[in-house]
Order: structure tokens, then C-alpha cells, then sequence
């Protein structure tokens, strides 16, 4: 149920350097070449602070939040919360929090840690020059603190950018603990140097209630630590995300080496230098004597490594793990969980869906953090399948439909700054919205999108169709990725320029989705959307090798391919019982190894939709898979089969996680006739 939106008393603050600053506008088709100036306003650690009385005793405290582009709540010294879900500025999320046990009768403390990344990248809508902090604290019904100008604002100075990791997905970091802002969340801090905050000339957010739930915090303790001459080597046992929590002793100014990595080097050292392209190696000042880390912005990581002067010593040290609130509701299906090797493949993906989904599902937890429509559909379907709640999934369908005001056919990446589009990913969607009604029975969301699934299936009816095919694609056509994997598809799918040729992949995918329009029609007692027989003879007549009985690649080439073949296989193209079973002998003579993600769940969907249980079954159990994961010791999937299939593979991707869809104990004919 949606809930009510609050109307706020506080207004959106900031400082001096925001306060008059116009927003920028970062939205724009991929194709349209903008460059962006992001070297004045970055990487701003930005403080507010308050003091406030509150003379009677409480029965309920809330507060209502945002901040752009991220904030840290502390009350009388105590943390509190973190958020919001990112998200675009005209549908912009606050959060509402349960306060209660934090506020205290007498005087208070309220502090804030907001941060304004400034770069563009797919983890924010960031880089546009928006910043502030927006909130209302109600006791006990009556608001009774609320942001304005008699906060206090300051720049927390402990942080200086050591260059970024991944795309520039965040920063590295030189944490000083020597800073005058250390400490500014303890009630008995002296801000007094500090200035006041700013009302915002341009602040132009549209604030709505975030529909998910807040993230869960977890403190993981090391399984073993290990002194390296000046190093201590910390193993958590598993790949989370989070924060490394270290207090260490030392003089002040001595200088912290602090690494993280996802593996460990020959010698036994920490390999920092990711196989997904991040450096995760930062530094910190001691302040002298006892002193922690206090890291903003999180990291995937398994291991951690501090290398420190002669003198300094460990004291408590833990990975501050953040996820999105999981509880299992699935079981894998009985037949399935007698086979040891299916039971440690499900335990693999329960365990990354449970400590990888955060406040959205992101594809690499390390490189990209992004929110991705094509995979993050298989991914939020897994979830929804997992933990019985839908509200993943509700999120990736709302906020990708939000991005029709930037292009109706809509955007690949959400609630970012980075403008890209992948021609396959809302076609993916409209099946989530079948999928999602599917699993959930809830007609009113259906019937909610059905008008917005119509909408985008007609722009690219609009812009791409010419004669039953879909031809011209200004969006990247993805097939399969990394491109090792397509089996020499014989189409040029550079990414940046137009894909002119029609071409079996892309055109699969379409009709696919016009077939699950016309399904949604139907149980909502409407006319069908098309005659999807029409698409499919066209289709047919293009692709179709009826000597070979086999699709080709494309319009304009005879060449044959895995990829070609499977997604006619999974959406029911094929014209003959004998082009089914030529398609069922490749893939079982190839297996799964030879697909990667994108090809891997519509194979299991076909298998699935044709009855082939014993094949399905053969596929999960492929030794080049999800068991070679294991076998090269994942604690979390992998962004392909194994390290090196991909030259910049994550060892903490979600998206191969859907593998826990067809090990479920569910029906998987309802979901996917």
C-alpha cells in the first residue's frame, strides 16, 4: 500500500558553496555526446548540527529524512540510520524512522553526515550540483525540530581524495583522525567555530516516501587474523559488503596503510588490486592513542589488511556488513536438496542475494554499483522468489518507468547520472511486470502498469519497427556479455553507435514482450495488445534456415550461433519439432558454460516452458557453472563462471544468483508459460 506523503516543515539546507548553485541537468539520450565539468564540487563531506530540548517524556519519536546525495543520522552520539535509496530528483526519496529509543527527556544532539559526490557514475544522480539535507523531527505527533538555519554546518576535513575506484564509483581515501570534525556526532562536541547552514535558492526535489525498507547492519568478526611482519591480514570469511571497523594504537600522526580485497596474493597478502579493476588501498592518520576508522562509503571485500608503523598496535577490529533486510521464505525443491552439489549452489545464492541486495539490486557490488534494468530483473525476480516480498522488484519496475520523462523507451542504469541505454533491458522489464503479477497475483499493480508497458512497447514500435522487425537501434544491443560468449554473432554491437541491421536476438526479445503484453491484456479482461502471430512470421521468414533448421545471426548473414538459437528456443519461435530438437542438442552438447548471463536465464526458461526437467537438471549441475564457481572457492557469484572468463570479472556480481529460481520449490510452469 502506498503510503501517505509527508509534508514537510523543514526546508532543504545546505552551505555557502550549494546555496545558490542552479542544479545542472545530466539527463540525456546516450547518443547525444555531453561532457560534464566535475572537477569543482566533489567528494564534499558536509556536517550539520543541532541541539534541542524536549521537556516531557516520549512516547513515540519519528523522523522524516532525506539528503542529497546521501546522508548519516546520529542522535545524541548514537548512529542512527543511513539513506536514502538513491533515486532521481523529481521522484526524489525521504525516509521515515523510528526514533524512539534515541531521544532522550532534557537536551539533545541531532547530527548529521551528508555527502555530495559530484561525479558522474551509476551509483547517484550525482554530479548536477544538488546538495542538502531535508527533515522534520516529530514527537509524540508534533513536530518539533526542523531543518532551517539555526543548524550549524561545517566540512569534515578528515577526508582527502586518493583518486576513485571502478568507474569512478567512489573514492579512495585519506582518513585523518586528527581532523577538528572527529567526533562532531558527540553531544559534547564544540561546534562553535562552525557556521550556519544555508537555505537552499534552488533545491527542486519532488520528495516521495521510500516504498523498501531501510538497510540492516551487521557486525562480522574476523574467522582468523594473521600478523605479516608490520601487517595484521583479516579474513572474514566471506565476501560482504561494508565497512572495515578497526581501532588501532598508535602515535599521533602515524600513517595507517589500509587495504581490502576480495583475494589473497601467493605470499598471503591482501591482492587489493581487484580482478573488477578497483585499487582498494587508502590511508589513515592516527590522532594518538586509542583511535578508529570511520570510513564513508562502502566496499566489497572479503579481506582486510593493515600495514602500520613500528610501535602501532590492533585493538577490535570487524567488516560493519550493510544489506537489505533478508528473510528466507523459499526451500529448494526436494529432489534437489538430496544432491549435495545443488544444495551448496542454492546456499551459494541465498547467501549473495541476502548480504549483496542493498538499498536496490545492483549488479557488481564493487566496479559499478549500478542499478541495472536487464540483469537486476533476474535479480529482483529471485529475490521476490526468496524472500516472498515484492517490494525489489516493485522498486526496479517503478523507477525504470520513471525514465520515460528522459526517453520513452527508457534508460538502462537507475536513480544515476549516467545516461545509458541497452536496447534488450525493457523488454526484460515488461516480462518482470508479467512475472511480478505472476508470483504475487496483485492485479491493481498490473493493471497500474499495464497503460506504461504499452506505452514503451509503442515507442519502439514507433522508432524501430519497419516491417514487422525491429531494425536502427540508437541503444547498445547487448546479446551477450562479455562479447567472448556471443559465438561469433555476426552483427556489429558496438556500443556508442547505431545497430542498423535486424538481427535474431533483439527481435526475439521484442515479440517476447509483445506476447507478454497481450498476456497482461488478457487477465485483465482486455483486448490483446497485437497480433503477435504477424511478428512471428516475419520473424520467421528473416532469421529462419529452414535447410539447417536452425535461426541465423541476422538479416544480411548465414552464420549460426548459440546465442542466435537460444532466445528463439525460450520464447517459443520455433517453427518445427525439428529446430527444437537441433536447438536441445546444441545446448546440451555446449551446456551452459558456453552462454553466459544474459543467454543463461532465457536457456532455463526454454528448458523450463519445453518440459525438459532431466536437461534443466543438467544445466544447473554443468561442472563449467555455478559449480566451477565453487569449485575456485565463491563464497559469492561471480560475474561469469570463473576468475578469468572475463577480463574484468566481479567476484561479488547478483546477477547469477537467479540460478536460485529453478533450484526453488516453486511452480515454475505458472511463472513462465
Amino acid at each position: 500500500m502506498q503510503q501517505a506523503t509527508h509534508k514537510f516543515q523543514g526546508r532543504w539546507i545546505t552551505n555557502e558553496e550549494f546555496y545558490r548553485l542552479p542544479p545542472r541537468n545530466v539527463f540525456h539520450r546516450q547518443l547525444e555526446k555531453t561532457e560534464f565539468d566535475c572537477s569543482q564540487h566533489r567528494n564534499r563531506h558536509i556536517l550539520f548540527r543541532k541541539k534541542f530540548l524536549c521537556r516531557e517524556a516520549i512516547k513515540q519519536a519519528k523522523i522524516f529524512i532525506s539528503a542529497d546525495d546521501y546522508y548519516k543520522l546520529y542522535i545524541n552520539g548514537r548512529f542512527a540510520a543511513q539513506g536514502p535509496a538513491a533515486a532521481n530528483h523529481f521522484r526524489y526519496n525521504y525516509n521515515e524512522i523510528d526514533v524512539t529509543g534515541f531521544v532522550v527527556p532534557g537536551e539533545n544532539t541531532i547530527a548529521v553526515h551528508t555527502l555530495y559526490q559530484g561525479i558522474i557514475n551509476r551509483v547517484w544522480q550525482s554530479g548536477d550540483n544538488r546538495h542538502g539535507l531535508i527533515f522534520d523531527l516529530e514527537i509524540d505527533g508534533r513536530i518539533c525540530v526542523f531543518s532551517d538555519e539555526s543548524f550549524r554546518t561545517a566540512v569534515h576535513s578528515a577526508y582527502t581524495e586518493l583518486g576513485t575506484a571502478g568507474y569512478d564509483t567512489n573514492f579512495l581515501e585519506e582518513y585523518d583522525a586528527r581532523a577538528a570534525e572527529v567526533g562532531f556526532e558527540k553531544p559534547d562536541y564544540d561546534d562553535s567555530y562552525w557556521r550556519q547552514a544555508k537555505i537552499s535558492e534552488t533545491a527542486d526535489h519532488v520528495l516521495l516516501p521510500q516504498q523498501t525498507e531501510m538497510l540492516a547492519f551487521e557486525k562480522i568478526f574476523p574467522v582468523s587474523a594473521e600478523l605479516q611482519g608490520d601487517s595484521v591480514v583479516y579474513d572474514f570469511g566471506s565476501n560482504y559488503c561494508g565497512y572495515l571497523v578497526a581501532e588501532v594504537y598508535g602515535s599521533r600522526g602515524d600513517a595507517v596503510v589500509v587495504r581490502a580485497g576480495q583475494e589473497l596474493n601467493e605470499d598471503g597478502s591482501v591482492r587489493y588490486r581487484l580482478r573488477a579493476n578497483c585499487a582498494y588501498e587508502e590511508r589513515w592518520i592516527l590522532s594518538g592513542g586509542k583511535c578508529m576508522l570511520d570510513q564513508y562509503d562502502y566496499k566489497s571485500f572479503r579481506y582486510a589488511q593493515l600495514i602500520m608503523p613500528e610501535g602501532c598496535r590492533t585493538g577490535e577490529v570487524y567488516l560493519l556488513a550493510r544489506h537489505y533486510p533478508f528473510r528466507l521464505s523459499a526451500k529448494i525443491k526436494r529432489e534437489y536438496s538430496q544432491n549435495e552439489q545443488l544444495q551448496k549452489i542454492w546456499e551459494l545464492c541465498v547467501h549473495t542475494q541476502e548480504y549483496g541486495v542493498q538499498e536496490a539490486v545492483l549488479d557488481c557490488m564493487e566496479r559499478e554499483k549500478g542499478f541495472y534494468v536487464g540483469d537486476g530483473c533476474y535479480t529482483a525476480l529471485a529475490h521476490m522468489i526468496l524472500t516472498g516480498k515484492d517490494d525489489m522488484a516493485r522498486k526496479l519496475i517503478d523507477d525504470a518507468f520513471a525514465t520515460e520523462c528522459i526517453a520513452d523507451t527508457l534508460m538502462t542504469c537507475l536513480g544515476c547520472s549516467l545516461m545509458q541505454e541497452i536496447a534488450e533491458y525493457p523488454l526484460i522489464l515488461v516480462k518482470l511486470v508479467l512475472w511480478h503479477y505472476r508470483f504475487t497475483g496483485d492485479c491493481d499493480y498490473l493493471a497500474a502498469n499495464y497503460p506504461k508497458v504499452l506505452k514503451l512497447l509503442e515507442s519502439y514500435r514507433r522508432d524501430y519497427e519497419k516491417e514487422l522487425l525491429l531494425g536502427g537501434l540508437d541503444k547498445w544491443c547487448v546479446v551477450e556479455w562479455p562479447a567472448n560468449f556471443r559465438d561469433g554473432y555476426d552483427v556489429d554491437l558496438e556500443e556508442g553507435k547505431i545497430c542498423q541491421t535486424p538481427h535474431v536476438s533483439i527481435n526475439a526479445y521484442y515479440i517476447e514482450a509483445v506476447a507478454a503484453a497481450s498476456a497482461m491484456a488478457s487477465i485483465l479482461g482486455r483486448p490483446a495488445y497485437r497480433d503477435v502471430s504477424a511478428l512471428r512470421e516475419a520473424f520467421v521468414r528473416a532469421f529462419y534456415l529452414p535447410e539447417k533448421h536452425l535461426f541465423k545471426d541476422s538479416i544480411l548473414s548465414d552464420h549460426v550461433s548459440m546465442p542466435g538459437n537460444i532466445f528463439p528456443f525460450a520464447y517459443g519461435l520455433c517453427p518445427d519439432g525439428q529446430c527444437e530438437e537441433n536447438i536441445l542438442r546444441m545446448i546440451k552438447e555446449r551446456g551452459i558454460r558456453s552462454v553466459s548471463f544474459f543467454c543463461g536465464f532465457p536457456l532455463l526458461e526454454g528448458l523450463v516452458r519445453c518440459g525438459r526437467q532431466e536437461l534443466l537438471y543438467e544445466m544447473l549441475s554443468d561442472r563449467g557453472a555455478w559449480l566451477r564457481m565453487l569449485a575456485e572457492g565463491a563464497t559469492t557469484t561471480f560475474e561469469g563462471w570463473g576468475k578469468d572468463t572475463k577480463w574484468n570479472t566481479s567476484l561479488f556480481h547478483l546477477t547469477l544468483s537467479y540460478a536460485a529460481v529453478f533450484l526453488a520449490d516453486i511452480d515454475l510452469n505458472r511463472l513462465f508459460r
